[in-house]
């Protein structure tokens, strides 16, 4: 073949898709809806990417899996990011997936706890140690109570189980998109005493997560662009969205997962690269003054916005 021809024909050939791992914070849940649209859709293949979407065996893995260069991106938490990077973890936040707090504190509707102040020799259920304990300490704080008030039990991972056999008074760490719909359609009412309500600074629920010393920052910027093809198009056509999530993964087809997805789609970030720097200036100051963290990073250690 001639040297233009060669080319020429060099030209016309597809770039070959760029692999990138994903790991989850847990099982594929309608929380992750902007991911799974991106990828049913070929969104993320249009940006040159093929995503291989992971769920871990332990929540505690795509930290530690990420920072460790196992896999190229991960699901993780605001709250529990700035507490990972001071403990020297290589992340930083390069996108928002779910834009506001889902955590909240649960409470039986008919109950005796109808305030934070409510809470004061009470028993509260929790499953995350460390992280709780602090928001629920600052909440309580804003009701002139401490953490002393109260018994803090660690329920592991049956929140509405152990409040609805009154095992517990309230609960902390249940998601108000599914634990008050879980409640509700196992014959129970609950109701939520929102964090961000009750003293907490309001952070970002859900974030994607990369390692800065390994990340490809082009591809990086590419996935981020097609995440946010996705949350667009889960605003325009929640409907066919639905469609789409419910037949890449038929076995959430049930009305817990349709009635969540419904509470969520509000709460979906729409420019999930932006970063809010008074967001997380304001949550790492409120860690250094809840005693969890000894000094305040820069928000440059902690997020970046990918396409800026």
């Amino acid at each position: 073949m001639k040297p233009l021809a060669l080319a020429l024909a060099l030209l016309a050939t597809p770039a070959a898709a760029q692999d990138l791992s994903l790991m989850l914070d847990w099982f594929v849940n309608p929380d992750h809806a902007p991911i799974i649209v991106a990828q049913e859709l070929g969104f993320f293949a249009d940006a040159g990417l093929t995503v291989q979407i992971t769920a871990p065996a332990d929540p505690s893995d795509p930290a530690r899996m990420l920072g460790s260069g196992q896999v190229d991106l991960a699901v993780g938490y605001q709250p529990q990011l700035h507490l990972q990077v001071h403990e020297g973890l290589p992340l930083t936040r390069i996108a928002t997936l779910v834009a506001t707090p889902l955590n909240c504190v649960t409470v039986m509707a008919d109950g005796p706890v109808q305030s934070v102040a409510d809470l004061k020799g009470r028993r509260i259920g929790y499953s995350v140690p460390g992280m709780e304990r602090a928001l629920m300490g600052a909440m309580l704080a804003g009701a002139g109570l401490s953490i002393d008030d109260v018994e803090m039990v660690n329920v592991g991972w049956s929140l509405s189980p152990a409040l609805m056999t009154g095992q517990v008074d309230a609960t902390l760490g249940g998601f108000r998109n599914f634990e008050i719909t879980q409640m509700r359609l196992e014959g129970a009412e609950g109701r939520c005493l929102f964090v961000e309500e009750n003293g907490i600074p309001a952070y970002d629920e859900l974030i994607l997560l990369a390692n800065p010393e390994t990340m490809d920052p082009d591809a990086t910027a590419r996935f981020v662009a097609a995440l946010e093809r996705g949350a667009h198009h889960i605003l325009n056509h929640p409907d066919t969205a639905w469609q789409v999530f419910r037949d890449a993964h038929p076995d959430l087809d049930d009305e817990l997962n349709r009635q969540a997805w419904a509470a969520t789609l509000p709460r979906f970030s729409q420019s999930p690269g932006a970063v809010d720097h008074a967001r997380y200036a304001r949550f790492e100051a409120f860690l250094r003054d809840a005693g969890l963290i000894d000094s305040v990073l820069p928000v440059s250690a902690l997020a970046m916005d990918p396409g800026a």
